[in-house]
């Protein structure tokens, strides 16, 4: 959370954005992979970050919409700003309304085929807001919602998808499976509370036990795509040697867990992706710039 009391950082508090630190590097590595079969110009760039951070915008404002009633009630989201009545209703609607219209106009200003795919995007990742209500695949709704971020980069930089075609589904995949395990230790805290209230997600659907090593299973297989995507674009060393501190990263979180319970929570789920997903861009830049 951003220290202060403006408006701006109310509005900043609203969508988490220092959490942005974990989810945009990934959108960078799509930008610095497409870079290998096509030219980055700082256009496309800019307009990436514009269109990555409103989508965000927009998919968390609305999570915040949907999930006012329930925040309300649970004690260890009743300090976020609707709730606690930092920000109106209304002005968070408006906040997402904004942030959609600028996705939009982003995706179109990019080509024809971001255009096209821009508003099938962005339902997806709001509709993630809803998905407690109808589905236990929760988890993996948002992680699909995060790989949209580097596959949609690629997109912007190349107008096609990957040749050979697996690249893409294979940084997917990674990014799908990455999210949805941190996602797991995430809802962990809230079981009880979401059970009692109805809500579902793979953590009230399996337990607790079954759902850790559902996170296990799911970090093991994002690394094997990542890993799969970085040789699919020619990364070699310095990836491979990124990889292997993410699989350090990875391990420690559950190592984490284990000995500290969901008390461990917020480095889990913040300051150790955050470095996860920097350290791979690292590799990835390293990779395309040095010999």
């Amino acid at each position: 959370m951003i220290g202060g009391s403006g408006l701006l950082v109310r509005y900043l508090n609203l969508v988490k954005f220092p959490h942005t630190l974990f989810a945009l590097p990934f959108a960078l590595v799509g930008v610095v992979a497409a870079g290998t079969v096509a030219p980055v110009t700082g256009r496309l760039v800019v307009l990436v970050l514009v269109a990555f951070t409103a989508a965000r915008w927009a998919a968390l404002a609305f999570n915040m919409i949907a999930d006012r009633r329930f925040d309300a009630a649970n004690p260890r989201n009743a300090q976020r700003e609707l709730p606690r009545g930092a920000l109106t209703v209304g002005q968070a609607w408006g906040s997402m309304l904004a942030a959609s219209a600028v996705f939009l106009a982003a995706a179109a200003a990019i080509n024809p085929l971001t255009r096209a795919l821009g508003p099938v995007a962005l339902a997806w990742v709001l509709t993630y807001s809803l998905t407690k209500r109808f589905t236990s695949l929760t988890q993996l709704w948002l992680g699909l919602s995060l790989a949209i971020a580097p596959v949609g980069a690629w997109l912007a930089i190349t107008g096609a998808w990957s040749d050979p075609w697996w690249v893409l589904c294979a940084i997917g995949t990674g990014v799908t499976c990455w999210v949805a395990a941190f996602d797991l230790f995430h809802a962990l805290p809230d079981l009880e509370f979401d059970r009692s209230h109805g809500l579902r997600s793979l953590v009230t659907l399996l337990g607790r036990e079954r759902a850790l090593w559902a996170a296990r299973l799911l970090h093991a297989v994002a690394l094997p795509m990542f890993a799969l995507f970085g040789a699919g674009v020619g990364f070699r060393r310095w990836f491979a040697a990124a990889l292997a501190v993410a699989a350090a990263l990875l391990a420690s979180q559950h190592l984490l867990l284990a000995r500290r319970g969901t008390s461990a929570q917020p480095a889990i789920f913040f300051r150790l992706n955050a470095l996860l997903s920097a350290t791979i861009l690292a590799g990835a830049l390293l990779d395309r710039f040095l010999p």
